[in-house]
């Protein structure tokens, strides 16, 4: 597939979310003193911040473990476990920041590590 192809269907997948300012809100836990944001500058790398969470999460868990895999499955179960999570994504027309939920959440990282296991 040429680079013009693929950063079609790029754009078809992700719906035009590089590039555009994302804040992922989060709160881990009941306790409303465990709210807190990650800043990146495009959907997909708050998607990979979200995955790079996970992983933190998991090595916590198991320190010894140098190498660990994990499916879509457990990552859905992870940000599922999250008592909450959502996404304000900037959006250059309006200049202002769309709410997006968790559902769109894990929509998004579904079609971006499909992307990235096809690359």
């Amino acid at each position: 597939m040429c680079f013009s192809a693929r950063l079609l269907l790029l754009l078809l997948l992700t719906g035009d979310m590089a590039g555009r300012h994302t804040i992922v809100l989060m709160q881990p836990s009941p306790n409303k003193g465990s709210r807190t944001f990650m800043d990146f500058s495009s959907v997909n790398q708050a998607l990979d911040g979200i995955c790079a969470r996970y992983e933190r999460k998991i090595m916590d868990i198991n320190p010894m473990a140098r190498n660990f895999t994990y499916d879509i499955n457990d990552l859905y179960n992870f940000i599922d476990g999250l008592t909450d999570i959502s996404a304000l994504v900037y959006d250059h027309q309006l200049h202002a920041f769309l709410p997006y939920d968790r559902q769109w959440i894990k929509q998004k990282m579904f079609q971006h590590l499909k992307t990235l296991a096809q690359d």
